[in-house]
């Protein structure tokens, strides 16, 4: 047995003990009987005996949970105040703590109890990642508990104390687990008790020169009195709400920002705490006007309630889903601890600026330089038609939701009349709802004849749709919410029965242009978001009593009630608690705050029930969604964003000769009360989607009269004739250009236009780049194999689409949606055939390319006057020697398969049409391996060449640290000592 230090004194005692002597006499005459007895067993030594012994500070409680502990200090020149803020300021950690070697994933910012935070450290030259959470927050320093590899656990307290004109840092380390119970436990403590003090010996001349920052009070959890439940400090809670309504304006002609103002205030009041809580705020979020243009609205908010120059974010110019967006967002700030106290809002003056123009006044509402932008920007702007939608008129939302909600009667298998009088029931119960909201723009309540029936105040403005069938956009309106973390709330001491918490929010896009998506009446979107956010809250759609869906126009509530699995017709649970956009307003883009402040009042009201409101722009397009309650929520609020399993797309064309299907069709109305056209979506048997519009009377007298719903029908320009009186199905869309499977760990990625020799269009790329942003999300995909269907791997751009305007390059992968920024993860080409050109960039994206023998490579863009700027230039150069990737460059003639496996430029050579087997052979025998591991090399491989000589070994480590710190690696051992196959688990 190992000899401890103090054992044989303590077994004097007790020797002493059993012939009836005193031990607390002996301990008061030799304290250290016991001090030593303690340094021995746990390797703590003198850095922690109890101060009623050693006549020294007391140690933290806690530490003594710790089998080994350090401790180092170090008095520095400055206020105990200003210290701790730096100290508490873990973005300084890297200026001052010498084993810190970067962090793992986001650095962290102002340490709050609840936040967690991954660094890569690094003792006697072994790179480790460390998992910190801070358990508490004071005056005086802070707390954190963490984890390392090989189940090592942590504490670390630091602690500040007044010293006259100073202040001196004490910093308390303890070490558990196995690795400190091991032989190498009291070298690794000593280790770190030497890097503590070499920390602490660097601090007083960094807080010297550092920039003074104030310190922010200490943040600790909040105790929810109702539930009992205790809250991280960061947890974001809706405070506040109001709405402004003027439905006669104001004489004073108020632009959009004086509206958001007067809501704000209003929400203050509505807090408790008073309009002095609007002046501590510590940034703006507004949603984009657009009855007048801002540079930064919220600037102009913040000075105007005396918040000084504050972090302004703001929505993109259009979408209706940022009104539920930047309240996602600003949660989101809020639970990172970069806010405590943040003000949302949005504004319109439609109906004054409507007012102005019709008195001849022009309005002097407040310009902003043209450099004028917000400190952030959210959400997604990009051009909302494609060619096909543009020549055809469908820019108007009018026209596209009336587009859309044909193709929903079509999905429903109802007549004109029976889906006139299911729309008009629907809008006549939401109109209902407006009726009992004192913040609605047109609280009546109207019956289902009164809304179908065509007048002169209620004319047809796109069939199906009637004027009382479609969105109100001038008004004047404004929403203010005022959110805060629950520890600024308690301490602004805002009655806890006012909160309300947002327990998940979630955004993401359906395919973008409306006449390219599969089916024009479902949103694979909301379906992905709804599930999202319901699985994070921990809630059932069954469970959430108050629901308000975008309420535009009808289809679009009927298409998220029915991806959501919400009845359209309970009376007990409506689908709006405005009255939508029609009978509650709507205000440009905010409709989603006015949602969000209404449901507030409801879930006060009902303190344990669950809200959900969703938010959505352009044509169903762009989407936000959240949930909401009184009662704390399960787990911390994440704003999500979820990868959307798009099925796949229909070209959309104009200028076709044939026979197809009638998909959906509407007919904008002028203001006499005539058709000014029709609009129609018909398939053609390859699937595709061709629009047309025509004038033609006879087709607008028939459309109008009858129904043309699933009749086949010739298509000649812009004529359209029926040839059959019975409805037939309609085709399904073209084959996917790209197709994934999955065997087991690997991901078969597959390029699917044999036709054109697997060439790449716009649509191809799209699904490539979804394809890898699918296989980058799948923890489950540990390697994935690029292929082409048919015997080709891929002719690289498609020169014909590119000639229509189809150039495959994508917003975020670049050139065919891939070469630009390739997966993370490891990726194997398989190729059969020519991999020229395009199809020769598109194989060196590739980690690892298996060639047949009959295949062939090469960049032969130098022989068409072009220049192989899609990565084959730049990769023959780093994977060749210099004279063959300038060979391969300057004459652009192709090497066969063999000649490329001689210079390593494949890695294995396959029989024809076995290429995809043998990759997988070869995927399989990497996706046996620990997936940490297999990253770490891979992205070791990847950035060595960026890295110095000197720091080469430093960055390796750092790199491979998340995986020699995993439990996969313990799990490695464990297995080869018992002769087994080892599970992974990717952690």
């Amino acid at each position: 047995m190992t000899a401890v230090p103090g054992f044989d004194k303590f077994r004097a005692v007790r020797r002493q003990l059993r012939a009836g002597g005193d031990l607390l006499g002996a301990v008061r005459r030799d304290p250290r009987i016991v001090r030593e007895l303690v340094a021995g067993f746990t390797g703590r030594g003198e850095s922690i005996e109890p101060v009623e012994m050693a006549g020294e500070r007391v140690p933290p409680a806690g530490l003594g949970e710790f089998t080994r502990s350090a401790y180092a200090s170090q008095r520095v020149e400055a206020g105990a105040a200003r210290v701790v803020a730096y100290l508490t300021g873990l973005q300084h950690i890297p200026e001052w703590i010498t084993f810190h070697a970067g962090w793992r994933g986001e650095a962290p910012g102002q340490a709050v109890a609840g936040r967690e935070f991954a660094q890569v450290a690094e003792f006697m030259g072994i790179p480790a990642d460390l998992r910190w959470t801070v358990l508490e927050v004071s005056e005086s320093g802070l707390h954190m508990r963490g984890t390392g590899p090989q189940g090592l656990l942590l504490g670390l307290w630091i602690t500040v104390t007044g010293d006259g004109s100073g202040a001196i840092v004490h910093l308390d380390a303890g070490l558990a687990g196995q690795p400190i119970e091991g032989p190498l436990g009291a070298t690794v403590a000593r280790s770190l008790g030497d890097a503590l003090r070499d920390s602490l010996a660097a601090l007083p001349a960094i807080i010297s020169a550092a920039a003074t920052e104030p310190a922010r009070p200490a943040r600790k959890a909040v105790r929810h009195k109702a539930s009992g439940a205790v809250l991280a400090p960061t947890t974001p809670v809706l405070v506040g709400v109001s709405q402004v309504v003027l439905r006669t304006p104001d004489s004073g002609y108020p632009d959009p920002s004086e509206l958001a103002v007067r809501a704000l205030r209003a929400a203050a009041a509505d807090t408790g705490a008073g309009a002095g809580l609007l002046e501590r705020a510590d940034a703006v979020f507004s949603v984009a006007p657009t009855s007048w243009q801002y540079g930064d609205l919220g600037a102009l908010v913040a000075a105007a309630v005396g918040a000084g120059a504050v972090d302004t974010v703001q929505s993109s110019p259009f979408g209706g889903d940022g009104g539920q967006l930047v309240i996602n967002e600003a949660a989101a700030a809020i639970a990172a601890g970069d806010y405590d106290l943040v003000l949302v809002t949005g504004a319109e003056a439609g109906a004054t600026q409507t007012a102005a123009q019709r008195a001849g006044i022009e309005l002097d509402w407040p310009v902003q330089g043209a450099g004028v932008r917000p400190t952030r920007t959210v959400g997604i702007d990009k051009p909302a038609n494609n060619a096909a939608e543009t020549a055809t008129g469908l820019l108007a939302p009018t026209n596209m939701y009336a587009l859309l909600e044909s193709a929903n009667r079509h999905r429903l298998g109802r007549t004109p009349a029976e889906h006139a009088r299911a729309v008009a029931e629907l809008w006549s119960r939401f109109s209902a709802v407006a009726a009992g909201n004192p913040n609605a723009w047109q609280p009546q309540q109207l019956s289902a004849e009164e809304i179908a029936a065509v007048s002169e105040a209620n004319r047809m403005i796109s069939a199906p749709y009637t004027k009382l069938e479609c969105a109100n956009l001038t008004v004047d309106m404004a929403s203010g919410v005022i959110m805060c973390s629950a520890a600024a709330a308690e301490a602004a001491g805002i009655a806890q029965d006012k909160w309300v918490f947002l327990h998940a929010g979630a955004s993401g896009s359906d395919e973008w242009f409306v006449s390219e998506r599969a089916e024009l009446a479902a949103s694979p979107a909301i379906r992905a978001l709804g599930a999202a956010v319901l699985e994070h809250a921990g809630v059932g759609m069954q469970e959430i009593a108050h629901v308000d869906l975008y309420a535009c126009f009808p289809v679009a509530v009927q298409i998220a009630a029915r991806e959501l699995g919400v009845a359209v017709d309970d009376p007990k649970r409506p689908l709006s608690v405005t009255g939508g956009l029609t009978f509650g307003g709507g205000p440009g883009n905010n409709y989603g705050g006015h949602a969000v402040a209404t449901l507030v009042g409801r879930l006060r009201a009902e303190p344990e029930s669950f809200g959900l409101a969703t938010s959505l722009g352009w044509y169903l397009t762009k989407h936000a969604i959240g949930v909401y309650s009184a009662t704390p929520p399960k787990s911390a609020y994440r704003h999500l964003t979820p990868v959307i399993e798009h099925p796949p797309t229909r070209p959309a064309r104009t200028g076709y000769e044939g026979p197809a299907v009638v998909e959906a069709y509407t007919l904008p109305f002028d203001r006499d009360g005539a058709p000014e056209a029709a609009i129609l979506s018909v398939l053609n048997d390859k699937g595709e989607r061709i629009l047309v519009r025509t004038t033609d009377s006879g087709t607008l007298t028939a459309l109008t009269d009858g129904d043309w719903l699933g009749l086949p029908v010739t298509v000649s320009g812009d004529t359209v004739r029926v040839t059959g009186t019975d409805p037939v199905e309609l085709p399904a869309p073209p084959p996917a250009p790209v197709l994934i499977s999955r065997r087991g760990h690997v991901m078969i990625i597959t390029i699917n236009r044999p036709q054109v020799r697997n060439a790449i269009d716009l649509a191809t790329a799209l699904g490539l780049e979804r394809a890898i942003d699918a296989y980058e999300a799948d923890p489950n995909a540990r390697i994935a194999i690029l292929t082409g269907a048919g015997g080709y791997f891929s002719a690289g751009m498609d020169l014909k689409a590119a000639a229509r305007g189809e150039v495959p390059v994508t917003e975020k992968r670049g050139i065919l949606g891939i070469v630009s920024t390739p997966p993370r993860k490891p990726l194997i080409a398989a190729v059969e055939g020519p991999a020229l050109a395009g199809g020769c960039e598109l194989a060196l994206t590739a980690d690892l390319i298996v060639a047949a023998r009959n295949s062939t490579f090469g960049i032969p863009e130098v022989k068409r006057g072009l220049v192989a700027v899609g990565g084959g230039v730049l990769r023959l150069s780093q994977r060749l020697p210099r004279a063959i990737a300038m060979e391969l460059t300057l004459t652009g003639d192709p090497i066969t398969a063999v000649r490329a496996a001689e210079l390593g430029l494949i890695n294995q050579i396959a029989e024809p049409g076995k290429a995809l087997e043998a990759a997988l052979e070869l995927a399989e025998r990497i996706a046996g391996n620990a997936p940490l591991s297999i990253d770490a090399g891979k992205q070791i491989i990847d950035q060595a060449p960026d890295w110095s000589g000197a720091e080469a070994f430093a960055r390796q480590g750092q790199v491979a640290a998340a995986a020699l710190s995993s439990e996969d690696a313990g799990e490695g051992m464990r297995a080869f000592v018992e002769k087994r196959v080892p599970v992974w688990r990717g952690r």
